[in-house]
């Protein structure tokens, strides 16, 4: 392997970056992989399950040291990370990061830095799970899940490669897409599934006699609202950082679930089994394209 980095540090250790640690163990990629988190006993765990080889005792002192820098806080807090890296980060370091939304980030980076750092990589793994924290790292999370990288014009290619070839041991699928086409497609795809989730649990949790109506949902309402367990602070910031992209996806689901009522309110039995199979075709599509991992 051509790629090897020396120490790697991940600021804001939780099942992402948990997971990326644990999937980079016995490579070689890393020769030393250390961590800041704001919780003690997140550094704890970590260091106790072989994830990290250690947690220095600040920011500062973790940032200095770093070659490569794995940024995985929430997306409204990744500006103040970036703030740091610039006072005390090597010139050379290599940056790269997990948030849902890439336009945030390099907003961030171009107000932190004066412009998007060479060799700052922005990144996405499509992988995770409703647990969140260091505690439900998996070293396969990301086996035959995409991960996007939204390099820039400015990019360094010795330093995309690096990023790509890191991601690509885990057994993920790399895959490099434009900022605002990501935004745009994860706003769809998974922030607005997200949203539904929560306001529908909400919903039903604000009803009369909520208790009764949760003790008599069946295995589709636990399967549809699997998401709503999410962490909650992460979601709000990807909400907040995508807030263009996602409410002209909340628009356009508005829009087909205003047809929708109105073909129940009139008794349109036609247009509903259009919408039903037209919904049906769409998602057997999509799990053919999952088995076949194309």
């Amino acid at each position: 392997m051509s790629a090897r980095v020396g120490t790697m540090l991940f600021v804001g250790l939780g099942l992402i970056g948990g997971s990326l640690a644990a999937a980079l163990r016995g490579t070689g990629f890393a020769a030393r992989m250390t961590a800041f988190n704001r919780n003690r006993a997140t550094l704890d765990y970590a260091l106790g399950a072989g994830l990290i080889d250690a947690a220095p005792a600040s920011l500062e002192e973790a940032i200095a040291e770093a070659d490569l820098i794995v940024v995985g806080v929430p997306t409204l807090s990744v500006g103040r990370i970036f703030a740091a890296i610039r006072a005390h980060g090597r010139p050379d370091v290599l940056i790269t990061d997990v948030a849902s939304v890439k336009g945030s980030v390099v907003a961030a980076a171009r107000e932190a830095f004066g412009a998007v750092p060479p060799r700052l990589i922005p990144g996405h793994p499509i992988a995770g799970a409703e647990k969140s924290g260091v505690e439900a790292a998996r070293a396969d999370l990301f086996v035959r899940h995409r991960v996007i990288l939204t390099p820039l014009p400015e990019s360094d290619p010795e330093a995309l490669a690096t990023i790509d070839a890191m991601w690509r041991l885990t057994g993920a699928e790399v895959v490099r897409m434009d900022v605002a086409a990501h935004d745009r497609v994860l706003a769809l795809t998974s922030h607005l599934p997200h949203l539904l989730a929560f306001a529908l649990v909400d919903s039903l949790a604000n009803q009369p006699a909520s208790d009764e109506i949760f003790r008599c949902a069946a295995g589709g309402f636990r399967d549809f609202t699997r998401i709503a367990s999410s962490d909650v602070v992460m979601w709000r910031d990807i909400a907040l950082a995508n807030r263009d992209a996602l409410l002209g996806a909340l628009d356009g689901f508005t829009h087909t679930l205003d047809a929708v009522r109105a073909a129940v309110a009139s008794g349109d039995g036609e247009e509903l089994e259009q919408v039903f199979g037209r919904a049906r075709a769409a998602r057997e599509r999509y799990l053919r394209w999952l088995e076949q991992g194309e």
